[in-house]
């Protein structure tokens, strides 16, 4: 089975001092400032995920409070407090397979709170399901550097480039894992950096799903305060009217 797990419990500490007072998922996004993680949610449902599993843990209540079951977004909400003696996103998980969020026979779209996308959720699952992995993670071709970058030759600089981009794949914070690979994720902290390394190491088939799609990580100060009204709006005005 299926289930959309979305994570929310993390401190947002890049976010400071905007997380001393919000939750990070759900600092204002956009014209109509709405939370973060209602494009996320919104997002789910635009590509026909109807249910979600959002843990939660640091100032949790915010959310719990404005969504609610998920109504009046046509999503079904369940909520997983996090174990507050564990910290990372590995341990969240496991902490929800302990809870009964879900079992070791599921499939999880795993979601990141602090992502802004308009991936094509639905062709990532497929593309999981139709490679018969245990693994799928979404990827984007390229990554704008947050620096200029300067072409030196024989002790002089011959160009300039404000902020390129480079051709390397990036993770961007969504993937689709076999639940059974938690096996993997005792005693771990991180899924990226700790969890999908292990399940490499073991010979596991992880894929993955190269995209072209907008995201953008809104987990800094610096990131937040440079995404503009005119790149939401540009980006997921499908999904926020859909």
């Amino acid at each position: 089975m299926l289930r959309t797990v979305v994570l929310c419990g993390g401190e947002g500490s890049r976010l400071r001092p905007l997380t001393y007072y919000f939750q990070k998922t759900m600092i204002p996004v956009g014209r109509q400032q709405k939370p973060l993680l209602e494009y996320i949610l919104r997002h789910l449902k635009f590509h026909g995920f109807d249910e979600a599993v959002l843990l939660v843990g640091y100032k949790g209540e915010q959310v719990v409070n404005y969504f609610g079951d998920g109504e009046k977004l046509g999503v079904r909400i369940s909520y997983v407090w996090d174990d507050e003696n564990v910290k990372g996103t590995c341990a969240s998980l496991l902490n929800a397979l302990g809870k009964k969020a879900f079992s070791m026979d599921d499939t999880l779209l795993i979601y990141y709170g602090d992502i802004l996308t308009n991936l094509n959720l639905r062709e990532l699952v497929d593309r999981h399901v139709s490679e018969g992995a245990a693994a799928t993670l979404a990827l984007s071709p390229r990554y704008q550097l947050p620096v200029g970058v300067a072409e030196v030759s024989g002790g002089r600089v011959t160009e300039m480039r404000e902020k390129p981009f480079i051709p390397i794949n990036v993770t961007i914070g969504i993937l689709v894992l076999e639940a059974g690979l938690l096996r993997y994720g005792m005693g771990l902290s991180d899924i990226m950096s700790d969890l999908i390394p292990a399940v490499i190491r073991s010979g596991e088939k992880v894929s993955a799903h190269i995209s072209e799609c907008f995201w953008y990580d809104v987990g800094s100060t610096e990131k937040y305060e440079k995404l503009s009204n005119e790149v939401v709006d540009r980006y997921l005005s499908e999904i926020m009217e859909g």
